[in-house]
């Protein structure tokens, strides 16, 4: 009798689980046994590791195999199980010293020749298994460099079952096949995007180079001053915006250039968004670490299970969870459904979505910056001057009643985009401020807002709560009088004093000021009500 055990992950959203996979060998009929709430793909590993094991030269033991995933009561579904069934199976006959596999996590899909296949979720898979205290790991050698993000773990990747077999018998390592001709898709790297994910799902426009002309620039759209400098603002502060106007004034075009203005991501922000991008398969080839913030902006026939994730068995992530630490922009957004706007509610206010479904309850990372794009009423042209709008009154109510207040009431920013004028497209006004220009003003209040909020939970000023911004960090004298009067009257509910407080302090940090003064809150107030205060944003001068 044999018996030999390694380790694997089984990963439930982007949570990993440390899995022993047990292998035992009895005298008896030949079989094949695979217990411990495996799924379809996971049960079809008996043929594949036998394949792997015969054609990579190691005698397939002819006994009684019984291999079990422990815990049994978590599921665990995916072939990235395959290399650590075969590392238990071949230390179980005794093939390679069953010792030298004990703590090793091995990750990787097996191929009928022998060959290792990389899987999706190595980086969340690895997290888990650092953890759990686990220092050395065996993954494909395509994953290797996202498996090396982890700090504190020794990474090896192989390509294939030989090659492995050759390192846990201190053998020489075989030459591995000859790589395809350049230029030549990796065939290998198939396994590591989603079948309909949309490769580039996630990714900010324009992310395919990294010199400073391979992203859109704001200097490209014209005129849209108080849209650009309101853009600005929701980047300082990581305030949502709601841009309402006719079509072709330049809306989507702002929300395209918005990712650009942010700052880049930390090193934590990276790996949470790099993991989340991993376990959904839309991680591009050769780029391990995520380092800008993503852009999601999903169709509006998108169901509330693309948004905020679901599917079938274990939850997957959906658009908000894409769109982590960076824009989820919602195009058209008075048609999308109802159902689907409301369910946004909850990840707006949390920063994550949780998710339960027969097979599981995962919880899923949604914190984002959203901008909602919409026309007027159904022809797009009921604001513009001088033109006549063909849709009636109740047509154009209950158009705009499409978004519903609890949503709007937890957007920050909403501005009116006007029809662009002349003069503003033939450029005879004078371009404006280039991204770089913007990002390096947002970089800089951010950098304010960081110094205040160190030693807090927060890190953004549409995160603290109005209780702390009320007593703690209180605005100048007299600054709030306006907005009081305006809470008195109800245009402001007691969640938009407190949000107009928030846009307020990013207004004084983008100024450079210590605190907000009135002519910050009354810019605050004008972004959120659409009434001016006279305190109009003026381009080129910051908000």
């Amino acid at each position: 009798m044999g018996f030999a055990r390694a380790c694997s992950v089984a990963l439930v959203g982007v949570d990993g689980v440390v899995v022993e996979v047990q292998a035992d060998l009895e005298p008896g009929v030949a079989a094949f046994t695979l217990v411990g709430l495996p799924d379809k793909t996971l049960v079809e590993s008996r043929d594949r590791v036998r394949a792997a094991v015969v054609n990579s030269g190691a005698a397939w033991p002819q006994k009684k195999l019984t291999v079990g995933l422990s815990p049994a009561s978590v599921p665990k579904s995916g072939a990235g199980f395959d290399l650590a069934v075969a590392a238990a199976v071949l230390g179980a006959a005794e093939v390679v010293d069953p010792g030298a596999i004990t703590d090793l996590v091995l990750i990787g899909e097996l191929g009928l020749d022998g060959r290792v296949r990389p899987v999706r979720g190595i980086l969340p898979a690895v997290l888990a298994a650092a953890e759990a205290g686990y220092r050395q790991v065996v993954v494909p050698q395509q994953c290797a460099a996202e498996a090396a993000l982890v700090p504190d773990v020794s990474v090896l990747g192989v390509r294939s079952l030989r090659q492995l077999i050759a390192v846990l018998t201190d053998e020489p390592v075989p030459e591995d096949d000859p790589p395809d001709p350049p230029g030549r898709p990796d065939p290998m790297l198939a396994g590591l995007v989603l079948p309909g994910a949309g490769l580039g799902t996630g990714l900010a426009p324009g992310r395919c180079g990294q010199g400073d002309g391979d992203f859109p620039d704001l200097a490209d759209v014209a005129g849209q001053h108080t849209a650009r400098r309101a853009l600005e603002v929701a980047a300082g502060g990581g305030h949502h915006l709601f841009l309402s106007g006719p079509p072709g004034a330049g809306k989507t075009m702002l929300a395209e250039r918005l990712p650009w203005i942010l700052p880049p991501l930390t090193r934590q922000d990276s790996v949470e968004v790099t993991a989340v991008h991993s376990v959904a398969g839309i991680l591009p080839p050769g780029e391990p670490l995520v380092a800008r913030p993503p852009y999601c902006a999903p169709h509006h026939s998108a169901t509330m299970q693309s948004l905020v994730g679901g599917g079938n068995g274990i939850p997957r992530p959906g658009a908000v969870s894409l769109a982590h630490r960076g824009v989820l922009f919602l195009d058209e957004a008075a048609e999308f459904h109802g159902r689907a706007l409301d369910a946004l509610r909850q990840p707006l206010e949390s920063g994550h979505v949780v998710i339960a479904r027969a097979a599981g309850v995962v919880r899923l990372p949604a914190r984002f910056l959203m901008v909602l794009a919409a026309n007027p009423c159904p022809c797009g042209r009921h604001t513009q001057h001088g033109s006549a709008c063909e849709c009636p009154p109740s047509v154009v109510r209950r158009y705009q009643g499409r978004l519903s207040g609890p949503l709007l009431d937890r957007v920050d920013l909403r501005v009116e985009v006007e029809p662009v004028t002349r003069s503003d497209l033939l450029g005879q006004g004078g371009r404006g401020e280039s991204t770089a220009v913007v990002a390096d003003r947002v970089r800089e209040a951010r950098d304010r807002a960081a110094v205040r909020l160190a030693d807090t939970p927060w890190r953004l000023n549409s995160e603290v709560p109005g209780q702390e911004l009320r007593t703690r960090w209180r605005a100048g004298p007299g600054a709030l009088a306006v907005a009081e009067r305006d809470m008195e009257r109800g245009l402001l509910s007691a969640r938009g004093l407190d949000r107009v407080l928030r846009v307020a302090w990013t207004v004084a940090d983008l100024r450079g000021r210590d605190r907000p003064e009135a002519l910050d809150v009354g810019v605050a107030l004008e972004l959120r009500t659409g009434i001016a205060r006279g305190a109009t944003l003026v381009a080129g001068a910051g908000p």
